[in-house]
């Protein structure tokens, strides 16, 4: 099992680099915006912590810029139904620490924007790994549930409005935390929010 690979980033193609060690160079799989990416031609060394899956017909490398996002891909690999390409993808589409808290508070619409991930896969993370990344800690912050939001509320139409502004439903349930159900506009929501995110 290779656990790191240490060495400059030769070069960087869509969704992999290739990371030359001892003279040889690695094909590896990283998520979309991965910052090893950055690191491609400056010449500068890198660690890049990785996961090998091997099949009947293929041996892949998967990679990452540090060990806690490694172990949230070892991690989804533990669901049924999810294989590397599917972590990947949820890796690709949020942060380590943010699957946490989708997965935590039950976040499924979040999840689902990884590509190839659907609300059935979605549902089955939360499901097997929501215990496990309860228990693994370190998800500071008021719980941002959906019924903590009264539908129809101007708080839940700030909420909304945070969504199609880009945020994922967790970001916006946890930047809106906090704020008083009742008593402010759709707006006053908004900048509360955006000012709690900043």
């Amino acid at each position: 099992m290779i656990h790191y690979i240490k060495g400059p980033v030769q070069e960087a193609l869509p969704g992999m680099i290739i990371v030359e060690s001892q003279g040889i160079g690695y094909e590896i799989n990283v998520p979309d915006g991965s910052p090893l990416m950055l690191s491609a031609g400056t010449g500068e060394t890198v660690t890049v912590y990785t996961a090998m899956i091997v099949k009947e017909d293929d041996v892949s490398l998967y990679g990452f810029s540090d060990r806690e996002e490694l172990s949230m891909f070892r991690l989804l690999l533990t669901v049924s139904g999810v294989g590397a390409k599917g972590a990947l993808a949820m890796l690709s589409a949020l942060p380590g620490l943010e699957i946490r808290r989708a997965i935590a508070f039950e976040d499924v619409s979040s999840l689902t924007r990884a590509n190839g991930v659907g609300k059935k896969t979605a549902q089955r993370v939360v499901l097997e790994l929501k215990d496990k990344v309860k228990a693994l800690g370190g998800l500071e912050g008021p719980r941002p549930a959906a019924s903590q939001i009264k539908k129809n509320s101007e708080k839940s139409q700030a909420c909304d409005a945070l969504m199609a502004l880009g945020f994922t439903r967790t970001e916006a349930l946890t930047a809106l935390a906090g704020l008083p159900d009742e008593g402010m506009s759709t707006e006053e929501y908004i900048r509360q929010a955006l000012k709690n995110k900043g």
